[in-house]
């Protein structure tokens, strides 16, 4: 699916189709009986590649990442939470990923390769599996809400991206290569400060504060025998990870107390706190033996009691609570009009 943040997996490898101007609207047809945690869901987007949509400290806006417009590749847009008002706030160059508002509402958060080239970077090839790729050319930006006073705030060589911010917008959490594999690091809301926070050999992403900011959830894939190792080391070299088996970790948010929270052998990615920081919902294909279909589940931070939320028999991922917790966020392939059309929906959390 995409190419790295809480990332696409595999259900937008299909190409996107032209945006019908249909209006937002609730719908029995996108509800289903068993997801018994949604309510009044509505649809915000219709049509392509939409995903990654996040909620701004008030509550009223979503940041997101679609390709539309007759783009090649993703840019960054908001939209009103009833899907009104949708504005391009990148530059409209490059490839984009990963995007956030700060709390207060002043700036907002981005990854870009324009920096680096204002064409798209090549998709990477598909032909020996599927993989992700780690474009050198992401680095992280800061602007206005409106894409104004564009400000970098990365310059290392190498990836950097998948940035998100802690609740009192002091602390930018995000993953890098530039110490030769993907860790996760935190640097002060300016750039300044970098710490990194991870050292296990593997991938170590997709990081989100708890609302508290006291923990840091992520998703990570740690390869243990000698030939994971060496596949894993070369892909890097390649300029790509295989998005095959990811587990669910979290941390301080100092980097210390590092544990893992799920052993479910499947792709499990996207966690994000549930607003009191005593449940992880996240997206998993741990019940598609082909590892095609994903699923939103929650967990308890202690690994216990999981359970199945989202029950749609192809996508579903990227979810974010609202700032009060009442509504879900979410992206799906559900009543696509053509096959791998991921379109952003929001939904009242009932418990």
């Amino acid at each position: 699916m995409k190419r790295t943040c809480p990332l696409f997996l595999f259900g937008l490898f299909l190409l996107a189709v032209s945006f019908a101007q249909t209006p937002p609207s609730a719908s029995s047809s996108i509800e289903l009986p068993a997801e018994k945690h949604l309510r009044n869901m509505r649809q915000l987007t219709f049509g392509g590649e939409n995903a990654e949509a996040y909620f701004s400290g008030d509550g009223r806006e979503l940041i997101f990442q679609s390709k539309r417009d007759g783009r090649e590749c993703d840019q960054i847009y908001t939209m009103r939470t009833d899907g009104s008002d949708v504005h391009l706030i990148s530059t409209g160059a490059g490839r984009t990923t990963c995007s956030y508002f700060f709390p207060n509402h002043k700036r907002i958060l981005y990854s870009s390769t324009h920096g680096a080239a204002r064409e798209c970077p090549p998709r990477p090839d598909y032909s020996k599996g599927y993989v992700w790729p780690v474009y050198a050319g992401y680095d992280i930006y800061t602007a206005r809400p409106d894409g104004s006073d564009l400000k970098q705030l990365t310059a290392t060589p190498g990836y950097d991206a998948e940035a998100t911010i802690s609740t009192d917008g002091k602390k930018i959490v995000f993953t890098s290569l530039r110490d030769g594999d993907l860790d996760i690091y935190t640097m002060d809301a300016d750039g300044r400060n970098v710490k990194r926070l991870t050292n296990e050999l593997g991938y170590d992403g997709g990081p989100f504060f708890s609302r508290d900011g006291k923990q840091i959830v992520y998703r990570a894939y740690h390869p243990q025998t000698a030939a994971e190792i060496a596949r894993y080391k070369q892909k890097l070299v390649e300029g790509v990870i295989e998005p095959t088996v990811f587990e669910l970790w979290l941390m301080n948010a100092d980097g210390s107390n590092k544990r893992q929270v799920t052993h479910l052998g499947g792709a499990s990615f996207a966690p994000y706190l549930f607003p009191d920081g005593r449940r992880i919902i996240f997206a998993s294909n741990l019940n598609d033996p082909k590892g095609r279909n994903f699923d939103l589940y929650a967990i308890n931070v202690d690994g216990t009691g999981l359970e199945r939320i989202t029950y749609n028999d192809t996508f579903d991922g990227f979810p974010m609570f609202s700032p009060d917790g009442k509504k879900l966020v979410f992206a799906s392939n559900r009543n696509g009009k053509v096959r791998g059309d991921t379109n952003i929906f929001i939904a009242d959390w009932v418990e």
